[in-house]
């Protein structure tokens, strides 16, 4: 799992970096350092969001997938990691997303066009290729 102080020398003028997810599940157990809303209220645990966002990022038709960091981490109050959001880098459509990662069982909103926040809000966004769109699953 990605460290706090990792992700903060990774962050330039006030921009967030997006982290793969290996980066943000591989042994991660705080459970509520993503969909902290939804922990305890029948959302699935993290190793089951992390498969499901693996096998989608298997697909050919997804170019990459990035877990979206909240910007609460970012205050210096702040302890570990945390983020509300994951950037989706496909051709699909956002039915065909809810669909597979059935979005009513991860206890999130349904997947739609665009990041959590303002695209240069972050840093290191991998290519977007031709036919591609950023989709944003997001637990709100």
């Amino acid at each position: 799992m990605i460290t706090r102080d990792e992700i903060l020398t990774r962050s330039t003028a006030n921009r967030y970096p997006l982290v793969t997810i290996a980066e943000f599940f591989e042994g991660n157990t705080l459970e509520d350092s993503i969909a902290p809303n939804q922990y305890g209220e029948g959302r699935p645990g993290l190793a089951e969001i992390a498969a499901r966002l693996t096998t989608l990022d298997a697909d050919p038709a997804v170019a990459w997938i990035r877990v979206q960091l909240h910007e609460e981490m970012f205050d210096d109050d702040h302890d570990g990691i945390a983020a509300e959001s994951v950037a989706i880098c496909t051709s699909l459509l956002p039915s065909d997303i809810d669909k597979r990662l059935d979005v009513g069982e991860l206890c999130a909103e349904p997947v739609w066009e665009g990041w959590s926040y303002d695209e240069d809000t972050y840093c290191g966004i991998p290519a977007i290729p031709d036919g591609h769109r950023v989709l944003t699953l997001v637990w709100d």
